[in-house]
């Protein structure tokens, strides 16, 4: 096998129906109030992990939790991937302060993201 290796799963979104309702329970899943607090996007910082919270999906219209990859080249392991037979969900953007992210389907349709630090 060639290509770049990952750096382990940094980021988990998770879809819900009621954001404020799902940040009460996370709160108190994580021990520790949100760092970012909006009506479109809750996120905590926990044991070196960042899990998000997207109200009805988000524009990404997620319908389960994705995982999202550290890697040092996001343009690289996308092309890594869909040569192995996946295929392209959400190109690369940024999406603030660096951090660019993208997503792909697995041959069973699982959604699995990318994330590159700035």
């Amino acid at each position: 096998m060639t290509g770049s290796s990952t750096e382990g799963i940094t980021i988990v979104l998770h879809p819900v129906s009621d954001l404020s309702a799902a940040k009460a329970v996370y709160e108190a899943l994580l021990g520790v109030a949100p760092e970012a607090d909006s009506s479109y996007y809750v996120g905590f910082e926990a044991a070196g992990q960042h899990i998000g919270l997207v109200p009805a999906g988000g524009p990404q219209a997620m319908s389960a939790p994705v995982a999202y990859w550290r890697v040092a080249d996001i343009e690289a392991k996308l092309a890594e991937v869909t040569a192995a037979g996946a295929t392209v969900k959400d190109p690369p953007r940024e999406v603030g302060g660096g951090r660019r992210v993208a997503s792909f389907t697995d041959l069973d349709g699982n959604v699995l993201g990318l994330v590159q630090e700035g």
